[in-house]
């Protein structure tokens, strides 16, 4: 028997790949030796099924408007369909209201948003925000320009021996000058699960808010902001099998209603005079100018279609995934796979970020494409984390719902046979 066999003999799961596989067309590609692509690279952005294909092709064919300034007919379906997206998203993260979903063009102008208002209007010299070393360039640039207009500093949470969220360092470093923690849900380099229901309480016990980056969670498990008493977090379409140049901020209403508008411009105001002007009821206030509105029509059919297939299995089936994922990989001679296994922390995130000793990770990525196999090299936009570890660059595998444990197997022998072919002709 296979490993992939004895591993789907084992365990309790629903297949959701031989369900909902077919839906996505791009799948269904050949590689040039013909046989069957393999796309190992959701965590950078996820495929697209049929439906939300037809969602944007439904928008632009019979629906296409410009939203919330037209009376005719095509502007009210327009402006439906996009308000319709934001009930959707509202809902899919357990929002008050959806006055309590702002519309971005990614997560990364989701938290520029917040560092330009929220922080801009309330940290000062002194004030202290606690991130982590994990954090995605998007959690970090932001408040770094930000400590550069205020004065305020930054401070960074490091990593166990395990590659996981030290949570005595970040308890040692919150105190009452820290102002927000703003930390990754699940790491898109280590895949680890950092415990909200610890460091949110331990925040607000401080007075600190507490921003979450829920880009590599939001497709793979439940999220409730009510359940986890967070004050903004941030979400990404194209990691939502949704459009690209789409996202969206959901913050407590009354930090939004607090907060100064962002952009300006049409859209955005309530009455222009020639020398000031008046805002928009929330969310408008913060969405100037024409926004992506196909791109909300088509994030909102993704997160619909996430939802009939169920976050719950979704997780489910790719927590077997993962551990077979790592199985095959911790028997690879010279792999060394960063965060924590799937026995150390069963929540954590469907990929795996790895090291090959003397091989260089982007020399990996391109005889793996050369088979078929799309994974991703580089510093996976975490370059502070690559210098904890000493590299410049990683190699990393994600998966999706997707995902099947025989692309797992095909990736495995193709790495080992590349990582011995690298070796002997270097």
């Amino acid at each position: 028997m296979t490993i992939a066999a004895e591993a789907r003999s084992s365990a309790d799961f629903v297949n959701l790949s031989s369900r909902h596989r077919a839906d996505f067309p791009i799948l269904e590609q050949l590689a040039p030796d013909g046989r069957p692509l393999i796309y190992l690279d959701h965590a950078a952005t996820s495929q697209k099924p049929r439906q939300v294909l037809e969602a944007l092709q439904q928008y632009y064919s019979c629906d296409n408007a410009n939203v919330h300034r037209g009376a005719h007919q095509l502007s009210a379906r327009a402006t439906d369909a996009f308000e319709a997206a934001r009930s959707t998203t509202a809902a899919f993260v357990g929002a008050a209201s959806s006055r309590e979903i702002v519309f971005t063009r990614n997560a990364s102008e989701a938290i520029n948003l917040v560092a330009r208002t929220w922080g801009d209007a309330n940290l000062k010299q002194g004030d202290e925000i606690l991130l982590t070393v994990m954090e995605h360039h998007s959690n970090l640039v932001p408040w770094q320009m930000l400590a550069q207009r205020t004065g305020c500093v930054l401070r960074h949470v490091g990593i166990t021996e395990s590659g996981e969220l030290d949570l005595e360092d970040l308890r040692a470093q919150l105190n009452e000058r820290t102002r927000l923690v703003s930390l990754v849900h699940i790491s898109n380099s280590l895949g680890c699960c950092n415990p909200l229901d610890q460091v949110i309480p331990a925040a607000h016990a401080v007075g600190a808010c507490v921003l979450v980056d829920a880009c590599q969670s939001l497709a793979h498990k439940p999220i409730d902001v009510a359940a986890l008493d967070a004050d903004f977090l941030v979400g990404s379409s194209h990691k939502l099998c949704g459009p690209t140049g789409m996202g969206f901020l959901w913050a407590r209403e009354s930090l939004l209603e607090a907060m100064p508008p962002f952009l300006g411009g049409g859209e955005m105001i309530q009455d222009v005079y020639l020398d000031h002007s008046t805002w928009a009821v929330l969310p408008h206030k913060f969405e100037a100018g024409t926004p992506a509105i196909g791109e909300a029509v088509g994030m909102g059919a993704a997160i619909r279609y996430l939802q009939a297939v169920g976050l719950e299995a979704i997780q489910a089936w790719e927590a077997q995934l993962t551990r077979h994922l790592f199985t095959r990989l911790q028997v690879i001679d010279g792999v060394r796979v960063l965060g924590p296994t799937p026995d150390q922390q069963p929540e954590r995130g469907a990929l795996a970020t790895f090291l090959v000793d003397g091989v260089h990770a982007n020399d990996i990525a391109a005889l793996i494409d050369a088979s078929g196999i799309c994974i991703r090299s580089g510093h996976h936009c975490c370059q502070p984390l690559h210098r904890i570890y000493d590299v410049t660059a990683s190699a990393r595998a994600s998966l999706s719902f997707t995902s099947t444990f025989e692309e797992i197997d095909r990736f495995s022998e193709e790495l080992a046979s590349t990582v011995a072919f690298l070796r002997e002709h270097s």
